[in-house]
């Protein structure tokens, strides 16, 4: 952060301070509360946000007294700071820690770890190894992969520090050790590193030594072995397990992860755990492990962001305070663009339009072949919607169910379950006129920062909520399949995208219909592809993504896919 930006964030901060000292004069604690959390957000350490935020305290009958004046439903960094440092003034340690290692790891490079109480000398003393492991792990979540910067390791010094006398209190604690040996190498620490790697593996087999029957020991020294860099010397120790136990709930799903990590990623080993846990619905960790290593990968645990043009400059435009709520802008385009980029725009902005100079070749209108199902009318490089508006609880089902992430492609496919009994006439008629987002603190920035990410949230929750429709009918033969593939094949859009995740979706439940969604997705990427070649073609990360979600494709396809994917993102960049 340039020196500029850092007075302009003191600045803003000391303002939004001036602002909560008024609301307290006049007995407004939520008011002050709030502008407490903005003044947090902008400056994390100025002096003055600190003793405004004691005096809040007082006027509300002491620290946890205070905390019901912060709104939890709105996680904002600067929220979030506020709460950490009233659970530490009114000595809850353990969530005070909690809360102050979820905001570093949101901004680590912030100094959010430069505060009197995390230097307190008997702070490790007071403290749980299994908060101070809770907030390494988001810590470290927010850290890059190789050694931090020095900025970086100075502005997560403290709380570094804090690990780090913990540790020398609790020795065996095996989870802390390991996590901190992660933080460490983040850190630029490898010596630190290996040293408590090696110490928790030198715990786990000493408690094997003394009860070689814990079975669950032997799993805790594979995955010490899979957090610190080094998965395949864990996996022995997993497959002594399952020679055992072949059904063990913990070991079972692990090797998968373990396996994943040792090859390098990809899907073949997500797609097993995801099948796992399909067939062992009650272990629970399978779970667990498989949204962790879905988390933050687009269409696995998220859906995949757009490119367009006419988005950087909504964003732009979005993020401007002076932007007034319900304004509009009228952009001009090079070329054209999905049809959805528009219904974007329209939600951000709402008396806005796009004109299009032109309409590239080969025609993005087009659909790749005859299709049955039709969204978009053409009238020119103008694009409308062919349906009508879905009916009132149609549209607010969807808005309900709709989610920008989710744990895994199963979980997505079992979550839209809730849409099955809708029609598919409202069903594919809220893919072109999507509802607003949920009154809520996500919701309220999507729509004032990120609104492309809604309408393609309500695009594939529509689209898996037709790949439930009418569930009875085997599936080769069925309407919903039917549809789903005019989708896909359809005029370019947003839409081919969500068809391709739903069927995607369908696919890593149903092990069935594996074949024919992993060649339709490939035609459909490779004819998108072949566009790409004669002009932007947007959809294209997307759905080189998708085929790489189906690792039941033969391997040159995939390596097709993932070639393509490097050269559509270095174009983009």
């Amino acid at each position: 952060m340039g020196m500029n930006e850092v007075q302009h964030g003191r600045a803003d901060a000391r303002s939004e301070v001036a602002v909560a000292y008024l609301a307290l004069s006049e007995g407004e604690l939520g008011h002050a509360a709030r502008h407490l959390g903005s003044a947090f957000a902008a400056e994390p350490g100025l002096p003055e946000a600190h003793e405004a935020l004691a005096e809040l305290a007082a006027a509300a009958g002491g620290a946890l007294a205070a905390l019901e004046w912060f709104p939890t439903d709105e996680a904002s960094s600067g929220i979030v700071a506020c709460m950490a440092h009233l659970y530490a003034a009114a000595g809850f340690w353990d969530a005070a820690v909690d809360r102050l290692g979820a905001v570093i790891g949101a901004e680590p490079e912030r100094g959010w770890a430069q505060v009197a109480w995390l230097a307190r000398p008997d702070l490790a003393g007071l403290v749980s190894p299994e908060a101070v492991g809770r907030a390494v792990a988001a810590v470290t979540g927010g850290l890059p992969e190789g050694p931090a910067p020095a900025g970086l390791r100075e502005a997560v010094g403290p709380f570094r520090g804090l690990v780090g006398a913990v540790l020398e209190r609790h020795p065996e604690h095996t989870a802390l050790l390991t996590l901190a040996s992660v933080l460490a190498r983040r850190l630029g620490e490898p010596d630190e590193a290996a040293r408590w790697a090696e110490q928790a593996l030198a715990v786990c087999q000493a408690e094997i030594a003394r009860d070689p029957s814990d079975l669950e020991r032997y799993v805790d020294v594979a995955e010490v072995y899979q957090r610190t860099g080094r998965p395949a010397e864990g996996l022995p120790w997993l497959d002594r397990v399952l020679d055992i136990d072949p059904g063990h709930p913990t070991a079972g799903p692990a090797v998968h992860a373990l396996r994943h990590a040792a090859e390098g990623g990809g899907t073949e080993h997500l797609l097993a755990l995801s099948d796992h846990l399909r067939e062992y619905p009650d272990h629970g960790y399978a779970g667990h492990l498989l949204a962790e290593l879905c988390d933050g990968v687009p269409w696995l645990g998220h859906v995949h962001p757009a490119s367009e043009a006419s988005l950087g400059v909504l964003h732009r435009i979005l993020a401007d305070p002076g932007t007034a709520p319900g304004s509009g802008i009228e952009l001009v385009g090079s070329h054209l663009e999905p049809p959805s980029t528009v219904l974007a725009v329209r939600m951000g902005l709402p008396r806005s339009g796009i004109a299009y100079k032109c309409v590239p070749l080969p025609d993005p209108r087009l659909p790749q072949h005859e299709v049955g199902t039709r969204l978009w009318e053409f009238d020119g490089p103008a694009a409308r919607p062919a349906l009508d508006p879905p009916s009132r609880p149609a549209a607010e089902l969807v808005r309900q169910v709709a989610s920008v992430g989710w744990d895994a492609p199963g979980a997505a496919y079992d979550h839209a379950v809730r849409l099955s009994g809708l029609s598919l006439g409202d069903l594919l008629a809220v893919c072109v006129h999507p509802p607003l987002p949920r009154d809520s603190a996500q919701g309220a920035y999507l729509l004032g920062r990120q609104p492309e990410l809604w309408v393609r949230a309500v695009q594939t929750f529509a689209c898996l909520g037709i790949a439930h429709h009418h569930a009875d009918e085997p599936w080769a033969g069925s309407r919903r399949r039917a549809v789903l593939i005019d989708l896909l094949f359809g005029p370019e859009d947003w839409v081919n995208e969500a068809a391709g995740f739903a069927l995607l979706a369908t696919a890593w439940a149903d092990p069935a219909a594996r074949e024919e969604v992993g060649a339709l997705l490939t035609d459909r990427m490779t004819a998108v592809g072949r566009a790409w070649q004669e002009r932007d073609a947007t959809i294209l990360a997307s759905l080189c993504r998708l085929v790489l979600g189906c690792p039941w494709v033969e391997r040159g396809v995939r390596e097709v896919a993932a070639r393509m994917l490097a050269a559509v993102t270095r174009y983009e960049t």
